[in-house]
């Protein structure tokens, strides 16, 4: 079994209110945590209108399994949020 920790920190311009941040992030956790090897919650930057942080725990019996997950999960992020993702790390376990 591999596990990875990709945590993404997005930049939300122009946010003005909680409200805003939360419709803008709308349905993050359930479009990427519809995959039972994916595990999404908001991590950090909870109480900042312009920013938000999220991380994924992936698992997978291959590390080449376990990437492609990440690497899908990041093009996803960069598609269907009304922001810009300006940090990715990945940690492996």
């Amino acid at each position: 079994m591999h596990i990875a920790i990709l945590t993404c920190t997005i930049s939300l311009p122009g946010c003005g209110s909680l409200k805003e941040k939360r419709q803008r992030m709308g349905g993050l956790h359930e479009r990427l945590g519809r995959n039972p090897a994916v595990a999404v919650c908001e991590s950090g930057e909870r109480s900042r209108h312009e920013a938000s942080e999220w991380s994924f725990v992936v698992t997978a019996l291959s590390r080449k399994e376990v990437e492609s997950l990440c690497s899908d999960i990041e093009n996803k992020l960069e598609r269907s949020v009304d922001g810009r993702v300006m940090e990715v790390r990945r940690e492996f376990l």
